[in-house]
């Protein structure tokens, strides 16, 4: 299997550009699953399918588990953030960095699935009480000070969830553990 199709499984985000109402309510219904979802893909894997990179050179299922948990966490912050300040710069990380720190190698994975839990409640919770004019609040990304309206962050974190999803569950068919 070629090595791009192992990195984008299901593709790179592709953000349409009319976002609808229907799109909308379908990238909240998989932020809301999704917890649910990935618990249940990993919930009976051993410490060494877990320790197993998804792809050569990649994280490992629990590195990404932790990754997914983190990523979301920070996005969480930025709607709070386009919701309260004018067009807030947000603040990058290097993920590839915070995933070689040894909470990612060591820490169970289900500190991140219970939190991640609760965490998409809360995201979930607040998406569906957004107005049409909240969703076009935007923040700016300082990798090419790109504005990103809730709208398209939504998209972004819901296919984000199921390209995660996907590594992992393409590991465990290639390897035949599901």
């Amino acid at each position: 299997m070629e090595l791009e199709k192992l990195r984008y499984p299901i593709g790179k985000f592709d953000c349409p550009s009319n976002i609808t109402h229907e799109k909308l309510e379908a990238w909240i219904s998989i932020l809301e699953y999704f917890p649910v979802r990935l618990s249940h893909l990993v919930r009976s894997l051993s410490e060494e399918q877990l320790n197993t990179p998804y792809r050569p050179d990649g994280w490992t299922v629990q590195q990404v588990i932790h990754h997914v948990y983190d990523s979301h966490h920070n996005s969480y912050s930025r709607f709070r953030w386009a919701l309260t300040e004018p067009t807030p710069l947000i603040k990058a990380y290097d993920e590839k960095r915070w995933a070689e720190q040894f909470d990612y190698k060591m820490a169970p994975i289900s500190l991140s699935l219970d939190a991640l839990g609760a965490l998409h409640a809360k995201l979930v919770f607040l998406l569906k009480g957004l107005s049409y004019v909240e969703f076009q609040k935007e923040f700016v990304h300082p990798d090419g000070n790109r504005h990103i309206s809730l709208a398209e962050a939504t998209g972004i974190y819901a296919w984000h969830s199921n390209h995660h999803y996907a590594h992992i569950e393409n590991l465990l068919l290639r390897k035949g553990w599901k």
